[in-house]
């Protein structure tokens, strides 16, 4: 089982890669499971045609009894479990500790061993990294961690910090940072100032994106770019990210190189 956690921070498109992600890892015949880490519990909805999930923490506050896994986890694209954990109610309570009550409650109702995935995305939130918003990283839910950035000064920022998170659990076997999903937001210098914090801490840059309008596009109608147009060179992106991630942990079926963008260099193969 291939478990990431993909953070960065707010509004740098974490969702939209993870989303993406997901979508190409079905489309190559893996059985996934995304499940979204942010209060705002928007992770997952271009996975069900623009159709909100209610998050775990809106369940409980509203239901006397837990939930059982078909009250919180719906069907997306390409047979993608969905989950969003969500959060306290606006101005109360601890927003990390929506995660932690949720892996609680994902472990008592075996989510893994019932659902049997090959592929499972954490998308989380790395503005803040308190106990909650690091549980991926710390409590062994994740083995790997990818970080999303553009260029601009406040995402590296939140990049740094995602590191130190890192670091400081790197005598314990947790998880490890694979790459750096270099999301563009076309400022000046960026490539420049994406490519020195990379080789700042010895991280590969594992996909490149550039800014495109079809996200913007395909996210009005509610789906991915991967589910809209396979076809086009953004999807590829993608899809050659997720038999390169799929390929690292000695998964078969990659999508060929010949077909796909190369996520490491933005060049066609």
């Amino acid at each position: 089982m291939l478990k990431i956690a993909i953070y960065g921070k707010g509004g740098i498109g974490k969702s939209t890669v993870t989303a993406n992600l997901a979508a190409a890892f079905a489309l190559s015949g893996l059985r996934v499971i995304q499940i979204g880490c942010d209060p705002k519990a928007d992770s997952t909805i271009n996975l069900l045609g623009g159709m909100p999930l209610q998050p775990v923490m809106d369940f409980m506050r509203e239901h006397d009894a837990d939930p059982e896994l078909d009250d919180i986890m719906r069907v997306g694209f390409g047979g993608v479990r969905c989950i969003e954990t969500g959060g306290p109610t606006p101005g109360l309570g601890c927003a990390g500790r929506g995660i932690v009550t949720t892996f609680s409650l994902l472990e008592d109702l075996d989510l893994f061993g019932r659902e049997k995935p090959d592929v499972v995305l954490f998308d989380v939130l790395g503005d803040v990294v308190c106990g909650g918003f690091a549980a991926p990283i710390r409590e062994g839910y994740a083995d790997e961690i990818l970080i999303v950035t553009s260029g601009e000064k406040m995402s590296l920022y939140a990049a740094e910090n995602i590191s130190k998170a890192v670091d400081n659990f790197s005598d314990r076997n947790y998880a490890q940072v694979r790459g750096i999903v270099f999301n563009r937001r076309n400022v000046p210098g960026e490539e420049d100032k994406v490519r020195a914090f990379a080789d700042a801490h010895g991280f590969q840059i594992v996909a490149d994106i550039p800014r495109s309008d079809d996200i913007n596009r395909f996210e009005e109608e509610g789906t991915t770019v991967v589910e809209g147009d396979p076809n086009l060179p953004l999807s590829h992106r993608f899809a050659e990210l997720a038999a390169f991630l799929a390929q690292d942990a000695g998964r078969d079926g990659e999508p060929s190189r010949s077909t796909f963008a190369c996520a490491a260099c933005g060049e066609v193969g």
